[in-house]
């Protein structure tokens, strides 16, 4: 069967440069899912994305489906044939609907009976009878949010769709789409090049539309970018500050990147550099540059869209643009240095937090006195912490982070200096929020921590506290985010501090404003079940984490002691065999109503048998060293003692019947196994370490 490489290209208005690399990719993930579901064979599916293109190429399309013969089972043959051997009505009337007589079906015999059959061939269909689906199929479940119509048309997309090229090899693929009959036309640069030329094979779309000033593959295009900003940057010594987000929204406003250089008064770097990128970045797309120090310069990178013949103009031009944006930074800088941190909370009383929980001046509040509380607990400075938890919230009213919400934080700190508050003070306003997202760094141990922990932990009780809890992927509140905030502070600052008397905490300090009694329990469980998929990101196994689980620790820093422990426990050889003993323990105490959480009573005059001696032995042994090592929690050194006793706990399964006779004897025994369960529950339920 012939195949041929194949091209559907919609040439646009300028796409949202956010979304663009998404609709790319959708429009290939949906026209390759819609291939597949029409059984049309191809080797592979790619897409291109530029401001005003979207395009998908499949290599090595068949033209057609594959003939395919289909089974049509009839009536049984008892039912098809009345007693004389005459076709009955439901024979003949499932004949006629295939096309055929009775006498011509075929017959299918199994060990369950015969019936009529017809074996109808059909012929696949060619893909200019298929495609014009296909496409509109895969139209139809781009992730558009809000679409629009445009002309006198009654279609609706994104944006304007001006040309539809649909080529199977050099071959015209008649359809229509969106209102538009395809052909042969593309669309070129818009300044550049020709403004529509006709593409002769879908094979040459790249090169074509490059010798026309497009680099239609996004990601060559924004990797031409990375390179030429990298280029501009070393030439003079000086460090780009992007990231592949902003790359790609560059990447997604251009369609034949050009970088350039720039400047703007050295006047401007008085005000600090966070403020000054964030408008650069964020509102200009502009790319900063950063000395060996990390100080900004007054010089930055731009991309262009065009080759001009007269840079300068193009260079002048971006300079006006920055400038007013930077002296709006600079002067709402100097404007806020004028009124203190401290002056601007009762301006806080005017922002609500939440309707039920109050203001942000009552947040701050309680952040104040849940900040002083963490720092007691980890040997920081408590007035200095409860002084940085009331002044965190007051930069939330200052001009600049009003202009620029991004800053929130950063200008806290830089305003908290000039006002001659505490360093400590002042950093912790900085890293208050951190971390921000995953893999972002944490806030300094001490004051930061305190604070940082206190804004999480405020949150996660208050909005838990009035039965707003998350569902499904609804978490206005961020407080999954949240949640795994307070988990990498407590556990990678290995601080020691207790979930249950942070939660315990944060709610008294709220007072009576909580109606949901049950919080406490919500929050710990809602906290420590974010541990799952923090854990499991690090590589730790699912078996391990349930058993530490099942334990409910809640001092994450104790809770991450005890499932490297098991981790590590579970390679030993005996691991296996001790947790499937552990297993039948569990089972027997269980089915025998006995409560291994209490002390067990062992009668050392009712040990008869040498194997339930010798375990007790090995069990007093044990719980010594086991007491010892709960203290400092050493739970490597608890699970490597426990596996010294797989020998004696084999024995004793082999030689001792638990269910004896006497009962008090029975008991005694029971007791034993209760003993040796409570030992190894100190740090995990090992039993759920036994392969089923």
């Amino acid at each position: 069967m012939r195949t041929e490489n194949c091209l559907i290209e919609l040439g646009t208005e300028e796409l949202p440069p956010k979304a663009l690399k998404s609709l790319g990719e959708a429009f290939a993930q949906q026209f390759e899912a819609a291939l597949s579901a029409a059984e049309l064979s191809f080797t592979s599916v790619s897409w291109f994305a530029a401001p005003r293109r979207l395009a998908v190429y499949v290599s090595a399309l068949a033209e057609s489906q594959a003939d395919k013969t289909v089974e049509k089972r009839g009536p049984a043959v008892s039912a098809a044939f009345d007693a004389d051997g005459n076709p009955t009505k439901a024979a003949q009337g499932w004949a006629r609907g295939n096309g055929i007589s009775v006498e011509d079906a075929e017959r299918l015999v199994t060990d369950k009976g015969e019936w009529l059959l017809h074996k109808a061939h059909v012929p696949g269909k060619q893909i200019g009878e298929l495609l014009a689906s296909l496409l509109n199929q895969a139209i139809a479940k781009l992730p558009i949010p809000k679409a629009m119509r445009w002309g006198n048309y009654t279609t609706q997309f994104i944006r304007p769709v001006h040309t539809l090229t649909a080529l199977y090899g050099s071959e015209v693929v008649n359809l229509t789409a969106l209102g538009l009959a395809s052909g042969r036309t593309i669309q070129g640069h818009r300044f550049h090049g020709e403004a529509r030329f006709e593409l002769d094979h879908a094979d040459n779309y790249a090169s074509a539309l490059e010798a026309h000033y497009v680099v239609a593959d996004f990601t060559a295009r924004k990797d031409k970018v990375r390179q030429q900003l990298q280029t501009a940057a070393d030439a003079l010594s000086l460090t780009p500050d992007f990231n592949e987000d902003l790359l790609e929204e560059i990447a997604s406003l251009v369609e034949w990147p050009v970088v350039m250089q720039a400047s703007f008064e050295e006047g401007f770097l008085a005000v600090p550099k966070e403020a000054l990128i964030y408008t650069m970045k964020d509102d200009q797309k502009y790319v900063p540059l950063l000395d060996s120090e990390g100080q900004l310069s007054n010089t930055f990178l731009f991309v262009s869209n065009i080759e001009s013949q007269d840079p300068i103009q193009v260079i002048s031009g971006n300079e006006k643009v920055i400038r007013p944006r930077l002296a709006d930074a600079e002067f709402f800088f100097n404007s806020d240095k004028k009124t203190s941190l401290e002056s601007r909370l009762a301006s806080l009383e005017s922002v609500l937090f939440q309707k039920q929980l109050g203001t942000l001046k009552e947040k701050s509040e309680r952040i104040s006195a849940l900040s002083g509380f963490i720092a007691s607990q980890i040997d920081a400075n408590e007035a200095l912490a409860a002084r940085a938890g009331l002044l965190a919230k007051t930069d939330l009213m200052t001009n600049m982070v009003m202009e620029f919400p991004d800053v929130q934080g950063v200008m806290g700190k830089y305003y908290a200096l000039n006002d001659g508050e505490d360093a400590a003070v002042a950093e912790a306003l900085y890293e208050q929020y951190m971390p921000r997202f995953a893999g972002d760094a944490l806030p300094s141990p001490g004051i930061s921590a305190a604070v940082a922990l206190a804004d999480k932990l405020d949150t996660l009780v208050g909005i838990f506290g009035i039965g707003q809890l998350p569902k499904g992927d609804k978490d206005p509140f961020a407080l999954r985010r949240a949640a795994i905030g307070v988990l990498r502070i407590i556990t990678e600052l290995s601080l020691p501090l207790d979930l249950e008397a942070l939660v315990a905490k944060a709610g008294e300090v709220y007072g009576n404003k909580l109606s949901n009694q049950d919080f406490q329990a919500q929050v710990v469980d809602f906290v420590l079940a974010r541990f799952v998929a923090v854990l499991q990101d690090q590589g730790i196994a699912i078996d391990v984490i349930q058993a530490v689980s099942a334990r409910r620790p809640t001092q994450p820093r104790d809770y991450v002691a005890r499932v490297n422990a098991v981790a590590e426990f579970k390679q030993l050889d005996e691991a296996q065999a001790l947790a499937a003993a552990n297993k039948r323990v569990a089972n027997i105490l269980a089915k025998q109503g006995v409560d291994s959480s209490g002390n067990a009573s062992i009668d050392e005059s009712l040990l008869s048998e040498d194997a339930e001696k010798a375990l007790y032995s090995a069990l007093m042994s044990a719980e010594s060293v086991v007491t010892t090592a709960v203290a400092t929690q050493d739970y490597t050194k608890i699970l490597s003692t426990m596996a010294t006793l797989r020998k004696a706990i084999d024995s004793f399964f082999d030689d001792v019947m638990v269910m004896a006779d006497d009962d008090a004897v029975k008991q005694n025994r029971l007791a034993l196994l209760s003993l040796l369960r409570q030992l190894f529950l100190t740090t995990a339920d090992i039993s759920l370490l036994a392969k089923s």
